[in-house]
């Protein structure tokens, strides 16, 4: 008497995982696609939507209206290394411990009074990445460009990848390209225009699943090589706001025809209706080569002109066009951020220190205030014996840590404890260090940066370098 349910049972199971199948479908393809740029070395305001009379981006410009530009966007670190790994894991360096590129001890022994804390070079493969939790949800992933977290890309979450390597930058933009492992079509093929045209290839095969492209060319980073056929607009096109050098305005101008080209196949195939697309930098501007006015200094330096970012989100029909948000946000809010997007939770045990700021794209829900830390125990040498406004004329940074909450931001240096106070809405240039002048703002930064520090088990070292000559 049970043999006639069990056979229609039977009959029903092809019916349900056709459906099943069909809904998963369904599911798939209506998950948004992802794109994430990542420029390398691109200052805050080199870009036209970020106030730039000398660069050209209009491609950029014309996508940042139809978006929400941010004024206040950080990278977590101040050069490429650790600013990438921090966007990929979704957290602080102390947790990743990448603090720089290469060595931690850079600048001359004998000026440096710390030994400084050793640093990561390697993300490893037991960081549960951004790439790997989209992946495992079901999208395509697909690495264009630098990568500089190790020698493969394969191995924490992309599906292709497309010139990553653990190379900081290429030995030419120019054929052959040497240590980025990628044939060019013909002699002297430009770098940012090969990874474009691979990276078309990968969006036209991608049929019905979504896709997440971490597209981040090697551009804008040195060695600054022009585009021969842009350099004569830029010969004699009056400086603007300490920016005029028109090598690498070429530079800026052709990583936007790319971003061109990319924009363009996603309207040609209509997936940019159901593209999510967010822009920023890794790091501020190379000092000696672009400002960043009013911000001081550049890349590698803690001030606002290394980690102050452009940054701009675009999601047509969920995010108003021609909109600003001026609230503090940084590169460590993305991994969060994105798997909202997809409709992805949080994975079991995986830690991540931003929050998701997709209240702030589409108005609804709030977003507290909370603080921004930087941690930097290690040393950078100055590009410029003089002229780049960092601490001393010697390093662009020294051992210390940096927090900002609301209008103020606070650095504090190893070496001497030195502390230093700023109130960006007032002084945003960092010109006017109230430390001694506002104890009590002082005191309470100082207690919030030094009980984060505990929290993340950041690494602090006060041992002396028997070579420093005071």
């Amino acid at each position: 008497m049970h043999i006639k349910p069990f056979i229609l049972f039977l009959l029903l199971i092809p019916n349900c995982f056709s459906q099943c199948t069909l809904n998963f479908a369904q599911s798939n393809s209506q998950s948004p696609n992802i794109l994430l740029i990542n420029i390398d070395d691109m200052g805050w305001r080199d870009v036209g939507f970020m106030g730039s009379e000398y660069y050209e981006t209009p491609n950029l410009d014309a996508l940042a209206a139809e978006g929400m530009i941010f004024t206040n966007a950080y990278a977590a670190a101040s050069n490429c290394a650790p600013s990438r790994a921090c966007l990929i894991s979704g957290q602080w360096t102390p947790r990743h411990g990448i603090y720089t590129v290469g060595n931690s001890d850079r600048g001359d022994s004998k000026n440096r009074k710390l030994i400084p804390i050793s640093t990561n070079t390697v993300l490893p493969d037991s960081q549960y990445t951004l790439a790997e939790a989209l992946q495992d949800a079901g999208y395509e992933t697909c690495q264009a460009g630098k990568w500089h977290l190790g020698k493969d890309p394969l191995t924490q979450g992309f599906d292709l990848s497309i010139g990553g390597t653990h190379a900081g930058h290429p030995s030419s933009y120019y054929s052959p390209y040497k240590n980025v492992p990628l044939e060019a079509p013909s002699e002297n093929y430009y770098l940012t225009q090969l990874i474009m045209d691979k990276t078309l290839e990968f969006l036209q095969s991608v049929q019905d699943k979504p896709f997440f492209l971490y597209y981040a060319p090697y551009a804008v980073h040195t060695p600054i090589q022009p585009v021969h056929e842009l350099l004569p607009k830029y010969r004699n096109k009056p400086e603007w706001n300490g920016q005029h050098n028109p090598n690498y305005a070429t530079m800026v101008e052709n990583l936007d025809i790319q971003i061109g080209r990319l924009t363009d196949e996603l309207k040609k195939s209509g997936k940019i209706k159901n593209t999510f697309i967010l822009f920023t930098s890794d790091n501020g501007g190379h000092y000696a080569i672009t400002k960043q006015l009013p911000l001081r200094s550049g890349k590698g330096s803690y001030y606002e002109g290394g980690i102050r970012e452009p940054m701009f989100v675009y999601w047509q029909g969920k995010i108003k066009a021609g909109t600003q948000s001026d609230v503090p946000v940084m590169n460590i809010d993305f991994y969060p951020t994105l798997l909202e997007v997809a409709g992805i939770d949080v994975p079991d045990g995986k830690k991540l220190d931003g929050k998701s700021i997709l209240p702030i794209l589409t108005g609804e829900g709030t977003f507290e205030q909370r603080p921004l830390f930087w941690h930097f125990p290690i040393y950078l040498q100055a590009y410029l014996k003089e002229g780049d406004p960092t601490q001393d004329p010697l390093f662009r940074t020294r051992p210390g840590s940096a927090v900002r909450l609301g209008d103020w931001k606070l650095i504090q240096y190893f070496e001497n404890n030195d502390l230093e106070l700023y109130n960006l809405k007032e002084d945003l240039s960092e010109k006017n260090n109230l430390a001694t002048t506002n104890q009590k703002k002082r005191n309470e930064l100082l207690k919030i940066l030094e009980n984060w520090r505990k929290e993340t088990h950041a690494p602090v070292s006060y041992a002396l370098n028997p070579e420093y000559l005071e």
